[in-house]
């Protein structure tokens, strides 16, 4: 029941910062461009460490893919998520309760 209420206050506070970013930014401000602006170093230092230590296609089949989308979309994605996860966590808490029900009635 806690999880589950901390997943819809992880999944709320996602969606209103995508809401957030998509109605302050331009509409197709990329993910790139704001971690550029912000701290361009950082972005920097993030390929040298996924060519360090990670294999090469992780940078441009995963990686760039995200930083060329909306910024908006990744929090929104991950708002979108935990709200599955929270609906899914329900369910399950509720099945579960009525398990135990009728095997005391039993």
């Amino acid at each position: 029941m806690i999880l589950t209420r901390t997943l819809n206050v992880l999944a709320a506070a996602m969606l209103v910062l995508a809401f957030a970013l998509a109605s302050m930014l331009p509409p197709f401000t990329s993910l790139g461009e704001v971690i550029a602006n912000y701290d361009h170093p950082l972005l920097i230092g993030l390929r040298a460490t996924f060519d360090a230590r990670l294999p090469g296609w992780l940078w441009t089949q995963v990686v760039v893919p995200l930083l060329l989308r909306p910024v908006w979309l990744l929090p929104l994605s991950f708002g979108l998520v935990l709200i599955g996860l929270s609906v899914t966590m329900a369910s399950r808490n509720k099945k579960g309760k009525g398990l135990a029900r009728s095997r005391r009635r039993s």
